[in-house]
């Protein structure tokens, strides 16, 4: 280790007790992540160089985030792996191919964040450094994230140094660890350590004063004497304001190739070397100089001493130099093996329009879109329309520029890139609109991409329209918009059984609108690709458990041939939704996990919406109270079917568990959006709890609703439920009959056991103990089979009532398992092996057989042979 080095970690014993009980929990084949963060010069490198220096028998591999590929996919990932590459093989080696732009294809995050696992987690135990963290692109970033929440079982340590203040990232869920200035006595312990010359008390106390215990301006400053300082506003101003100083005493060639190297952010000694001999630099003298101040070094890759001497000697040098170092990086740049920074650095260096340059940036934003790199296309596609002679093409350029900042996340340059179109252009109105959803999750999304619609013709006014009605459904219903789309439907020429559907069912009702929508499912409506969510809304209309079960596999299918984690998540959370219909509640917590699985390894929040469904069938209680708390905390910024959803699952739980007034309040509420879908739901609840707490007059009007929604679906899950809830109403015993014969022809199993339930509830309020304690008896039984524990226990209470006492469900070793643990339990039983469950559901093998020893602990078995006994029978 360097003098800085162990001078810098002065005052640091807290953070490297941290890292040195990383490094020995690894050994132990516990690893984990650690982000360090701090303001330029506060020891965060230091640090990382005391962890390398700390790492006996661990491999190490080292990687740097450089502010020149914040827009290139993948750029710090491929500088981390490509020295292990050669020992993967199979999928694995072509996912980070495809990621690395060494094969075709799209990328699919989640399989390059398996195969890193894979590659990093393989031996013995490894450390991994990731230096100037705050400019690493974001599809590296996000992989690091997933591969930092799964190194509990695996002997990897990931530590991260980023520089505040920073933006938002991936890596923000990952334990941290701030690093604050130096107290006065360590400041000045570090002063007197790194004073190379007697300082003066006066100047001294200014230098203490300005450094604010910034450890490295206490090393640097006092190298200028204290009084060759401008007086610039910051800490790190003040330090590279020294690092340039340094570089500034060095004679020219010296200089530029410094220049070069803070251009060039892979460190590739070969490419440094070729771009100096373009310029004419005499590299071998100029690299002894650079070398000697101190700066720069060389191993394997040019290094330099810290981050801010980089950008500083960069920076130092006259746009004209800049410019003639990035033409020659770009000349010495394998245009075959890596054309988009070839361009790029063209791009650097170019001064003005230049139509033909810009036509090779777009086409290097179409080959970083085709590998998931949709910041490094929008950066492509932005200075493509600042170099653009076309005013046409420039104006295309820049709304996909917009478009594509929008997607990647930078809402605030998305806006600024459209500020350059006049107020009155619908395709800016309409990305304007959606930015305006995003920034404020409330109320202005629908209205603006509606307004936006209304100047559109054909298919964009199409889809705006539909864009429009599903914010409002999704994310909350402001006043009079649902009106407003579906008024602005009837005017368009709609070339959509979906649009027209949507205005039948708004005009006419179900009776009208149900047959065009069974063409919808049954065809192929294109208006579905870009509107996923709707489709799933509209298809719960038609009460049909096969037309649910085709477009959660159309999602599902979509989301993985497509690479859209989204809509493969969305058919996940639809098929357990599915599940819980059919009562098929082992499969539903199997969807379920894999969606939370896909969710954690992107760091996205779940889709509640399906384990809220789920909770309330199982009758947990305090699951549902605590997706209703967290449903209310989220309101203001998702008051859509999230809320309403709350709602529902609020009643089902309470009509399970016989508080009536609690149900029909929540029933209310659920009902009472109109939402496309679940208001349907809802209705039977409604009127269950209307009917139990009196108010008829409730229940009628329900019932009446439910009767116009079903009748036209034609199936026998819709007429089963139609004809219960008749029975309840009216109290006519054949209406009961109608709906177990329904029922009992449909596979929706929870409302067959429902049927039963209220039946032999009705006959023993009816004297008929006997006819009571057979449907009661049904229903407990069935009801217990399913696990929907809530009606079951209310089915005992009824049939111990007629004089029986209900055979008590024992309690099961499973109960105690989580829902991932019973998932993994599942898939092993069936007998897949732990690396096969650890693909489906990206985790590491390590992470499974750890799950593994849980479950056995728990279910008090030790072979995988005994736990395929355990679940024979679930």
């Amino acid at each position: 280790m360097d003098a800085l080095t162990s001078a810098s970690l002065l005052g640091r014993d807290d953070e490297i007790r941290c890292l040195d009980g990383m490094l020995t929990a690894a050994r132990d084949g516990r690893g984990g992540a650690l982000v360090l963060r701090g303001e330029a010069g506060m020891g965060k490198s230091a640090l990382l160089g005391h962890v390398r220096e700390s790492a006996a028998g661990f491999r190490v591999l080292e990687a740097s985030g450089s502010e020149f590929e914040t827009e290139l996919p993948f750029a710090a990932l491929h500088q981390l792996c490509v020295p292990l590459m050669d020992s993967l093989s199979g999928q694995h080696r072509e996912a980070l191919e495809v990621a690395f732009g060494l094969a075709s294809g799209k990328p699919d995050v989640l399989r390059i964040g398996m195969a890193t696992l894979e590659l990093l987690g393989g031996g013995g135990p490894l450390l991994c450094l990731l230096d100037d963290a705050h400019w690493l692109d974001e599809a590296s970033a996000q992989v690091f994230a997933f591969l930092g929440r799964r190194l509990a079982s695996e002997p990897v340590v990931l530590v991260f140094a980023a520089r505040r203040p920073w933006a938002r990232s991936r890596l923000d869920e990952l334990p941290g660890l701030e690093l604050r200035g130096l107290d006065d006595a360590e400041a000045r312990a570090l002063l007197t350590s790194g004073a190379v010359a007697v300082v003066d008390d006066k100047v001294r106390e200014r230098l203490l004063a300005e450094a604010r215990g910034n450890p490295l301006a206490l090393l640097e400053l006092p190298k200028a004497g204290g009084f060759a300082l401008p007086d610039v506003a910051s800490v790190p101003n003040r330090i590279e304001c020294s690092f340039q100083e340094r570089a500034g005493r060095l004679p020219a060639d010296a200089r530029l190739l410094l220049t070069v190297a803070g251009a060039e952010p892979t460190g590739e000694p070969q490419l440094l070397w070729a771009a100096a001999a373009e310029l004419g630099i005499d590299v071998a003298s100029a690299w002894v100089e650079a070398e000697a101040s101190g700066l720069v070094s060389i191993s394997a890759r040019v290094r330099f001493c810290h981050p801010l001497a980089r950008s500083a000697v960069y920076l130092a040098a006259s746009p004209a130099q800049r410019q003639a170092v990035h033409l020659a990086l770009a000349s010495a740049t394998d245009p075959l093996t890596d054309p988009d920074r070839r361009v790029w650095h063209r791009a650097q260096a170019g001064t003005g329009p230049d139509d033909s340059l810009a036509a090779e940036l777009e086409r290097s934003a179409d080959r970083a879109r085709s590998r998931g790199g949709v910041a490094a296309a929008a950066a492509f596609l932005e200075r493509a329309a600042a170099l653009s002679l076309s005013a046409g093409l420039r104006a295309e350029r820049t709304l996909a520029a917009a478009q594509a900042k929008l997607d990647a996340g930078a809402v605030d340059v998305a806006a600024e890139l459209l500020t350059t179109f006049p107020a009155d252009d619908s395709r800016a109105d309409l990305l304007r609109g959606r930015i305006a959803f995003v920034r404020n999750k409330t109320n202005d999304g629908p209205s603006f991409v509606l307004s936006a619609a209304r100047r559109m013709t054909g298919a964009a006014a199409r889809h705006g329209v539909l864009d429009a009605l599903e914010i409002a459904l999704a994310f909350g219903r402001p006043s009079g918009v649902l009106d407003a789309v579906v008024q602005e439907a009837r005017g368009l020429d709609r070339g959509s059984d979906a649009l027209e559907a949507l205005v039948l069912l708004a005009d006419e009702g179900h009776e009208a609108a149900v047959p065009l929508l069974r063409r919808v499912f049954s065809g192929d409506d294109q208006v579905w690709t870009p509107h996923p969510a709707l489709a799933t809304m509209l298809a719960g209309e038609l009460w049909d458990t096969e037309v649910h079960s085709s477009v959660t596999g159309w999602l599902m299918k979509t989301g993985q041939q497509a690479g859209s984690p989204f809509v493969l998540r969305l058919g996940l959370a639809q098929l357990a939704v599915g599940a819980v219909i059919t009562g098929e509640f082992g499969k539903a917590v199997s969807a379920i996990a894999e969606e939370e699985a896909i969710a954690d390894a992107l760091g996205m929040p779940p889709l509640r919406y399906s384990r809220l469904h789920l909770a309330a069938f199982r009758g947990q209680e305090q699951e549902v109270l605590a997706e209703t708390e967290h449903s209310l905390r989220e309101a203001s910024r998702q008051a859509g079917c999230l809320i309403a959803n709350t709602h529902w699952a609020s009643a089902v739980l309470h009509n399970g568990l016989g508080d009536y007034p609690v149900a029909l309040a929540a029933a209310r509420e659920a009902v009472a959006p109109g939402d496309l879908y679940l208001a349907g739901m809802a209705l039977p609840e409604l009127i269950e709890a209307a009917v139990r707490c009196g108010e008829s007059a409730v229940a009628a009007e329900a019932l009446e609703d439910l009767v116009s929604r079903t009748s036209p679906c034609e199936t026998t899950w819709a007429a089963g439920v139609a004809a219960y809830a008749h029975a309840l109403v009216t109290g006519e015993e054949e209406s009961f009959v109608t709906a177990l014969r329904q029922l009992g022809s449909s596979t929706a199993r929870p409302h067959l056991a429902r049927a039963h339930l209220v039946y032999g509830e009705w006959l023993r309020r009816a004297g008929r103990r006997v006819d009571a304690r057979t449907q009661l008896r049904t229903a407990h039984d069935l009801l217990s089979s399913i696990g929907m524990e809530a009606f079951a226990a209310r089915a005992a209470l009824e049939l111990q009532a007629t004089g029986e006492v209900a055979r008590s469900r024992s309690a099961q070793a499973t109960d105690e398992l989580t829902m991932q643990e019973t998932h993994i339990a599942r898939l092993v039983a069936t007998g897949a092996t732990s690396k096969e469950v650890a693909a489906r559901l990206f985790l590491s093998p390590r992470t499974v057989d750890a799950h593994l020893r849980n479950i056995f602990r728990k279910v008090g078995i030790n072979s995988r042979r005994q736990l395929k006994d355990v679940f024979s029978s679930a």
